[in-house]
């Protein structure tokens, strides 16, 4: 399929979709899962997607960094699976790497920071291997995360909300759901 017949059949399913796709990404730490679980309270006709949950339920490991102790993931094979997905609308998306998702696809991005101090014992408590701690904390500090979804998607979608305690948790969840509900109502004018 050519890349202009797969731009319209895009540009097509967003015209279907009834309820937005949202990324909830940030350093690991950052209250991803906890902010896309409040979501889906919020929204229950959203579905969460945790990226994590996902790659195990479809093998889409592609090798393990013993240094980091971390998994390697088959990109191409998680955008193949998880694409009609976001054609069909309607999912948050949880996972802290967010800029390999078609930006056509995505409505919203949530760029969860905390401050170093909590990410330091978050992190900590996790008992990561030295050389991710390391790298996690770094990543947080140079802000690569927002840099890449700011450097990927359109600057209106993306948002950065710190995400410090159960109070930032929950203004941060009631922002996200008032934007959703705005989206379905921008969006809503014509269909049925």
């Amino acid at each position: 399929m050519s890349n202009k017949v797969i731009q319209i059949v895009v540009q097509f399913s967003n015209l279907m979709r009834k309820l937005p796709n949202i990324i909830i990404t940030g350093t690991p730490g950052t209250g991803k899962s906890a902010h896309s679980e409040r979501l889906v309270e919020l929204m229950p006709k959203m579905t969460y997607v945790s990226i994590n949950r996902y790659i195990k339920d479809y093998s889409l490991e592609d090798g393990f960094d013993e240094e980091r102790q971390s998994t390697m993931v088959d990109e191409d094979k998680l955008i193949d699976l998880i694409t009609p997905d976001l054609e069909e609308g309607g999912r948050i998306i949880d996972w802290h790497v967010c800029d390999i998702f078609p930006e056509s696809l995505i409505d919203l991005v949530v760029v969860l920071r905390t401050s170093t101090t909590r990410l330091f014992d978050r992190l900590k408590d996790r008992n990561y291997p030295q050389k991710k701690f390391i790298d996690n904390m770094d990543s947080e500090i140079m802000e690569i995360i927002l840099n890449d979804a700011r450097e990927s998607y359109d600057p209106d979608i993306v948002i950065e909300l710190y995400s410090n305690d159960n109070d930032d948790l929950e203004s941060n969840s009631q922002r996200i759901e008032g934007w959703a509900k705005q989206w379905i109502i921008d969006n809503d004018e014509g269909k049925e």
